[in-house]
């Protein structure tokens, strides 16, 4: 009878998963022993780190298994922490058991990698980042966000995330979680937040290719990318590391910020890189007196811009949406809370959704991808 209850235990526990890595504990190797007499269980079980950030929420889990037995009246949850070699084996697991690459750049990868460029600063790309990413999880899919913009990284802010550090097993570490979305952002790695980055462009690559193969992103359907501005050595690093990846270009309505938004979209086309779209932020805004349109930044920007990038490649590049100009959206992104979830019904909200739906509506070739099938 006693055999019977432990190989229920270890039933019920292989229902429990890592909060962080997403994988049943005992895949993990994390189960070190289980023992039951006269209704009372006792489970031993090793984290990966000491003073793991998950310990509480997993304790919870493995409890509310364990209720799933009846027999069981007790249980005694005690934690140890894993040797390196466990650890190592742990990395293998994440990494298939080969050395850490980045998985987006094997041909057979099915996430979509779209970096999220502008011309020039100041057009909103980091709060339509967030809000798309947001948006495309309530739409369901699996998403992460890589803050790439080195200097300017704000999307901890946006995400809700400021001050808080991700868990790291030994040299990989397990991306932040908001809203539903993987976070990575160089931010998370300084010793105080308010410190300034001086990478000068080796660096810039070194850094970009290790917060990509280094983190343990699991399945995603959908990478963003939030790019600095301009045509400097991370959007030309995104190109050479992530071949497949697509570029969705930002631009206000003036036709100035048009201009050099064209350039984000022609440094895409030289790395032959397939640009999905333009996104015209800070539209026209309804007066809330009278009614009628403001233009506070001018018209015709995200027209002109895909009128010339599609004449540079020869194809229609959509424009996707005009999302009009919102304090709320502002506000939003001040107090980490994105206005997808806040305010869904609002214009903004539903100009984003829409970019969200023609994305998920372009899907990503299985051309040349090997299927596993089993016969």
């Amino acid at each position: 009878m006693t055999q019977h209850i432990i190989d229920r235990i270890h039933q019920e526990l292989a229902t429990v998963s890592d909060p962080e890595l997403h994988r049943p504990l005992p895949d993990l190797g994390m189960i070190e022993s289980v023992e039951y007499k006269n209704g009372k269980a006792s489970i031993t079980i090793l984290l990966t780190i000491s003073g793991c950030p998950m310990r509480d929420r997993l304790k919870n889990d493995v409890e509310a298994a364990l209720g799933r037995i009846p027999e069981i009246k007790e249980v005694t949850l005690n934690f140890g922490v894993m040797t390196e070699e466990q650890r190592n084996n742990v990395k293998k697991i994440l990494h298939g058991g080969v050395e850490k690459f980045i998985p987006f750049a094997k041909s057979d990868s099915l996430t979509r990698v779209i970096g999220i460029a502008s011309g020039k600063g100041g057009v909103g790309k980091s709060s339509l980042t967030v809000n798309i990413a947001v948006a495309a999880v309530a739409r369901g899919l699996k998403v992460g966000i890589l803050d790439a913009d080195v200097y300017g990284h704000s999307i901890p802010r946006l995400m809700n995330l400021v001050g808080q550090r991700p868990t790291a097993i030994d040299q990989t570490f397990i991306p932040l979680e908001s809203f539903g979305v993987k976070v990575v952002s160089m931010e998370m790695f300084k010793p105080d937040r308010s410190d300034p980055v001086a990478y000068r462009g080796p660096m810039l690559h070194k850094v970009l290719e290790q917060l990509l193969s280094d983190a343990y992103w699991g399945d995603l359907d959908l990478l963003l990318l939030d790019l600095p501005p301009g045509t400097g050595d991370i959007a030309i690093s995104l190109g050479q590391l992530i071949p497949a990846s697509e570029i969705l270009v930002v631009t206000t309505p003036q036709i100035a910020a048009a201009e050099v938004a064209e350039r984000a979209g022609r440094i895409a086309h030289q790395l032959k890189q397939h640009i999905v779209g333009v996104v015209e932020n800070m539209s026209d805004i309804e007066c809330p007196h009278c009614g009628e349109s403001i233009s506070l930044f001018g018209s015709g920007g995200g027209s002109e811009t895909t009128k010339r990038l599609s004449t540079l490649i020869g194809a229609d590049v959509p424009l996707l949406a005009a999302v009009p100009f919102d304090p709320a959206l502002r506000v939003g992104g001040d107090d980490g809370q994105p206005i997808v979830l806040s305010n869904p019904e609002s214009h903004s909200s539903v100009a984003i959704y829409s970019i969200v739906d023609q994305l998920m509506k372009q899907r990503k070739s299985l051309v040349g991808v090997p299927l596993s099938l089993h016969t």
